[in-house]
């Protein structure tokens, strides 16, 4: 069936920033807080750095920082850099995975901590770690519609709760082996926010240029990775195999079609394990020199971890160069993002 394509025509990335959590959690730590499961379940140390690479991720000081500080923050230098005012801004969109509650949109917490006006069209876009790309990409048809002038992409990933959670969990009596490889992956996650905003690339040649979009959807293993707010059953070596398949399906389709992903300066996937990042580059031919990575100190920050790669990434990027942006999410979709820097 393909890929599904979108041309972006007047669409830029105005500027990206991040806010860090201040709390930095060693996983020689969470191997510690573990330490009841792995005597019972004989399990080794080092694991998540061994089998993830991720040696260390980021906690928030408490929830109140990073939903309303971390990523107000996050926006704030994001407006800043973009030169434009919150009066200006006429989409804002949480993209972020985690959430405090169900109801109402998280996007109307945000919207009312920034003081953007009432005109500001907001909501969430959930698709597991995919969010913010389609958030980018539905903003940019919005843009290139006469619809908005600015949009202001936002997320904030709190994984404190669920990890500990997983932890109590892997330490009861009752927990197995199997529990452990299915709970995993949650004790790779991280904490974070991003900010992002897209305007006009007309009335803003300094801008990024967004050029396209192209997306997949592989929803047949749509029960590979399941979670709630307290948690998270991944069959990981599942999510794997066929994430890779999937994500090089659309790569294949996308460079026959001309597009020529395999030369681009820099591509910034998804920030899940050195063993996906290793697989990636091997079979698209992207060197690792090409691909800047931030699971190793921070961990998977869900949604937010290819803004916030790219925000920490973008000093070693020269005007011109391409980007790829990456994105792919439990469900399983994925979707890459061409922008011109």
């Amino acid at each position: 069936m393909g890929n599904t394509a979108f041309v972006h025509q007047n669409a830029s990335l105005l500027s990206v920033e991040m806010t860090l959590p201040t709390v930095t959690v060693t996983s020689d730590e969470i191997d510690e807080m573990l330490t009841p499961a792995r005597k019972r379940l004989r399990l080794p140390k080092g694991v998540l750095q061994r089998v993830a690479g991720v040696y260390e991720r980021r906690w928030w000081q408490d929830t109140e920082d990073g939903w309303r500080h971390g990523v107000v923050n996050a926006a704030e230098r994001a407006m800043a850099n973009a030169g434009i005012t919150r009066n200006q801004v006429g989409l804002l969109i949480n993209a972020s995975v985690s959430r405090p509650y169900l109801e109402p949109a998280v996007s109307t917490a945000i919207h009312h901590s920034l003081g953007m006006p009432t005109s500001c069209m907001n909501f969430d876009i959930t698709n597991a770690c995919l969010g913010f790309v389609n958030a980018m990409t539905m903003a940019a048809g919005m843009i290139d519609a006469g619809q908005i002038q600015y949009a202001l992409i936002v997320g904030a990933e709190d994984v404190e709760e669920v990890q500990r959670g997983t932890i109590d969990r892997l330490n009861s009596k009752s927990a197995t082996r199997a529990d452990f490889n299915n709970q995993f992956a949650s004790l790779t996650l991280g904490s974070g926010a991003a900010a992002a905003v897209l305007g006009p690339t007309d009335k803003h040649p300094e801008g990024h240029r967004l050029k396209l979009t192209q997306a997949r959807a592989g929803t047949q293993h749509h029960e590979l990775c399941v979670a709630n707010m307290q948690d998270m059953r991944t069959d990981s070596t599942g999510l794997l195999e066929n994430g890779i398949a999937l994500i090089m399906d659309a790569w294949k389709d996308a460079n026959e079609a001309g597009l020529d992903f395999r030369s681009i300066e820099h591509v910034i996937p998804h920030q899940v394990s050195m063993v996906y990042t290793r697989n990636f580059s091997k079979i698209t031919g992207v060197g690792m020199e090409r691909i800047p990575v931030s699971f190793p100190d921070w961990g998977n920050i869900a949604a937010e971890a290819v803004p916030m790669t790219l925000a920490n990434h973008q000093k070693d990027i020269a005007r011109g160069e391409r980007v790829l942006l990456l994105g792919v999410g439990s469900g399983l979709n994925t979707a890459f993002m061409e922008v011109e820097w």
